[in-house]
């Protein structure tokens, strides 16, 4: 690993582009049980109809799966950077299946973080909950024999959630992150990036509204893995999304 010179650290660069040189020859001890390293390999300029964004892309020695982040504004150096962590869905964020939230998740996210002076949101190729695609449809034919989508998992093998992100948290440090709002329902992710080293000093709620098709599934997530979700029927107003508002803040 060639390391940084006296009085720089690995996340002062001057700007993203800069980090592709930078990471050229990193080669780290990693983080987690399975010593996971990540480098940035390629940065450019992404406009998008949520707003413009830099998109950075990962390499990483554990899973051979291309994560990238899609950064707006300045973080190197920042703290408290709004964050977003979210794993890839293909059936919801390309498709537009109804079965999940997540497709509505992905583009709310980015929708806020564009509004922001600065924000993060790294795109997790996770499928599934960490079982991949395949074992994905696996899983929805079981739940339409009346499993739940913890007890379908369970059936096919695997845990409840066989994600891991120690991938995101040394993704966060390479882009120089100090600390982070996580934009999040779910305090597994707060609890594994703490165990990682992430400073998460506060927690921005994620609040999608249920449609029929994944009503069943949201209160799963909030009965039995602990989720934060709200399943109230009560109509939104489209401004209870924007600005997002992180829990404990003094409002006004």
């Amino acid at each position: 690993m060639k390391k940084p010179s006296k009085g720089q650290t690995q996340g002062q660069a001057a700007g993203l582009p800069q980090l592709v040189e930078r990471d050229r020859d990193h080669n780290c001890g990693g983080f987690g049980v399975h010593h996971v390293c990540v480098k940035v390999d390629a940065v450019a300029r992404l406009p998008t109809r949520f707003g413009d964004f830099q998109i950075v892309a990962f390499w990483n020695n554990r899973d051979n799966k291309e994560h990238i982040a899609l950064v707006h504004g300045d973080v190197i150096g920042a703290s408290d950077v709004p964050t977003r962590l979210h794993s890839e869905c293909l059936t919801g964020d390309a498709l537009g299946s109804l079965r999940c939230d997540c497709r509505d998740q992905l583009e709310t996210a980015l929708r806020a973080l564009a509004s922001m002076e600065r924000g993060v949101l790294l795109y997790l190729r996770q499928e599934g909950r960490g079982i991949g695609l395949v074992n994905k449809v696996r899983a929805y034919a079981l739940q339409e024999q009346g499993l739940d989508t913890v007890d379908a998992n369970r059936a096919l093998g695997f845990r409840d959630d066989e994600r891991d992100y120690a991938i995101a948290a040394h993704m966060l440090q390479s882009l120089g992150v100090k600390s982070i709002q996580l934009m999040t329902n779910n305090p597994d992710k707060i609890r594994q990036l703490g165990q990682h080293g992430i400073t998460v000093s506060g927690r921005l709620p994620h609040v999608m509204a249920p449609n029929e098709h994944n009503r069943f599934y949201l209160e799963t997530k909030a009965a039995r893995s602990g989720h934060f979700i709200d399943l109230d029927e009560t109509e939104r107003l489209p401004e209870q999304d924007d600005p997002v508002i992180v829990e404990g803040e003094p409002k006004g």
